[in-house]
């Protein structure tokens, strides 16, 4: 085998070099982003160590330190424990929404109620309401429809047994008919 040239060799350490600077700086914005309780994520330790994302993507290693520490909560700046991460505050803002909304519907119910009351308070006490008897008037009126229903009943039975003649009728016209050309035939 020959031996390297050495321009060759000297690039190829330079590149290690280069690559030993840029890892060492991404190991670094990774304690920092935990030490700080900042964003972890490829573009933001990207950004803060000063190198490329697909840097980090040909160096599966960080690429894997990076989604490891993504996946913890971070801790408040000073060590004071676990911060609030990104999605449970996404979680707590998604509950107080659905919260809010279920209220809101329950408001909408008692202010629907409370008009309901006040509007037939108004018009008893203003002396034009209706009766008190509403409940008499509410089976009268129960009453009529189903007699309406039973009526609709009968005239549809009735109305039945009208076609029903008629075509019993027509039947007989055409027999009688038929009848008078065969004996007008058989003149």
């Amino acid at each position: 085998m020959t031996p390297p040239d050495p321009a060759v060799q000297a690039m190829l350490e330079g590149r290690r070099a280069d690559t030993g600077r840029r890892r060492q700086r991404v190991i670094a914005a990774l304690a920092e982003a935990a030490k700080d309780g900042l964003e972890v994520s490829v573009a933001a330790i990207a950004r803060s160590a000063g190198v490329d994302r697909t840097f980090l993507y040909r160096h599966r290693d960080l690429l894997g330190q990076i989604h490891a520490q993504a996946a913890e909560p971070p801790t408040i700046p000073g060590g004071r424990g676990p911060a609030v991460s990104r999605a449970s505050l996404q979680a707590d803002l998604a509950a107080a929404n659905a919260r809010t909304a279920r209220l809101a519907a329950h408001i909408r119910r008692l202010e629907t109620r409370l008009s309901e009351f006040l509007g037939e308070q108004v018009w008893r006490e203003s002396g034009i309401g209706g009766p008190d008897d509403t409940e008499q008037l509410k089976a009268r009126i129960t009453t009529l429809e189903q007699q309406v229903v039973d009526l609709e009943l009968k005239l549809q039975d009735r109305d039945d047994d009208l076609a029903a003649a008629r075509a019993a009728n027509r039947e007989l016209i055409a027999q009688l008919n038929r009848g008078a050309e065969l004996t007008g035939r058989g003149q």
